[in-house]
């Protein structure tokens, strides 16, 4: 096909006589220090231990044994009709532990639906931290009491909260670093580039804990992402991207310490990811036998985050046995008490469906309301007569 004569074609030698592009071009940072290491982290079982506080891994472990009890609490809890969905994170308590632990109490914590555990390492009543997953109420519990934002089920849409949060902050001149945790899922969603763009532009002090526990439901890594590790993406943001063994609960307070400091100076944000293992079903509505064998999990299994510091702790004599049984006993003590008041009916307040949601309700929310309240005024009536009628 003949081409048009008002084509517009470069000729042959245009090439030769472009200029070189403008110094703007340039990377504005060096990429090689923003790239992570080729391993992941790690401290047990390296010569790094010997020189970690003890306190700090007398608390890491009373908190992994505690966490584990939790876990298979909350497990046995939807299999009792107490919960009507629970994502466990048995396998990823390192994760949750450390990510708890390495916050000021002026810090901010945003969570993901499997982060119950972290949310409750910081401080938050176990049945609140459950209330969300039981169907009762907006969220459980009050974001400000802990410092802890609402557990968010649409994946990592509370990463741009993390970000306006911790931007906000540093503009107010406010001592805060926010810490958004979200899983290997999370980042296939929109929501995380928008997050780390804004972040990265913005310096804001906040840092992104990827929690790759290998699926986002039933797909694995490999059909989500190409890149050499999720970490990788930072530098394509202009942040450090940090790799770390998501099962070891020191190397990750360690590497989310530094990250938090970083932050805290003013340097900007930081993506670590932790490698992980999801050992339970994504939540107890999944098979996950339908996409991956038992080998691969008895394989995980071989590196149980809880198992790892216990060896380490009693090789060194930070820890003995009379130390195991007492965190034993003391989770068994947790879950004693949060099998009693889950198992406990809660009062339930159908207007509170109302409350907490709009500053100013709105018209089309105040009529629903008032409909509501007639709905209930006339079933207690009814009720009362009901009543009356068999007393007679």
């Amino acid at each position: 096909m003949k081409k048009s004569s008002t084509s517009v074609q470069e000729p042959p030698a245009a090439a030769a006589h472009r200029p070189t592009p403008p110094p703007a071009w340039r990377p504005r940072t060096d990429p090689a220090p923003l790239l992570p290491d080729p391993e992941p982290y790690r401290v047990l079982g390296t010569d790094a231990a010997a020189g970690a506080e003890p306190a700090l891994l007398l608390r890491l472990y009373a908190e992994l044994v505690r966490g584990r009890r939790y876990n298979t609490q909350a497990t046995a809890l939807t299999k009792q009709g107490r919960l009507a969905v629970y994502p466990s994170s048995t396998g990823q308590e390192a994760c949750e532990v450390a990510a708890a632990l390495v916050l000021r109490e002026r810090d901010w914590l945003f969570p993901s639906y499997r982060d119950t555990l972290a949310a409750v390492v910081r401080g938050l009543d176990p049945v609140q931290a459950l209330t969300l997953l039981r169907g009762d109420w907006h969220s459980g519990y009050d974001p400000r009491e802990h410092r802890v934002a609402p557990l968010s089920t649409p994946l990592a849409t509370q990463l741009p909260h993390a970000v306006g949060l911790a931007h906000a902050a540093r503009l107010k001149g406010d001592d805060v670093v926010a810490l958004a945790l979200v899983g290997d899922g999370g980042t296939s969603e929109g929501d995380f580039h928008e997050a780390l763009n804004f972040a990265a532009v913005w310096r804001a002090p906040v840092v992104f804990l990827v929690q790759n526990n290998g699926f986002a439901i039933s797909v694995p890594l490999a059909k989500q992402s190409a890149a050499p590790s999720l970490a990788h993406k930072a530098v394509g943001y202009g942040m450090p991207g940090r790799l770390v063994d998501g099962n070891d609960a020191v190397a990750v307070h360690t590497v989310l310490g530094e990250a938090m400091a970083r932050a805290r100076r003013g340097d900007g944000p930081t993506l670590v990811e932790a490698v992980t293992y999801r050992v339970d079903a994504h939540t107890n509505a999944d098979d996950a036998t339908r996409y991956r064998d038992a080998e691969e999990v008895e394989t995980w299994r071989a590196h149980d985050p809880v198992r790892l510091l216990e060896r380490e702790l009693l090789a060194r004599g930070v820890l003995d046995e009379a130390g195991v049984t007492r965190a034993a006993e003391a989770a068994e003590a947790m879950a004693a008490r949060l099998r009693e008041r889950m198992n406990a009916e809660p009062a339930l307040d159908p207007m509170e469906i109302f409350a907490h949601v709009w500053a100013e309700p709105t018209p089309q929310l105040r009529e629903q309301a008032a409909l509501l309240r007639a709905e209930l005024d006339a079933e207690a009536a009814s009720y009362q007569g009901d009543a009356a009628g068999e007393a007679r």
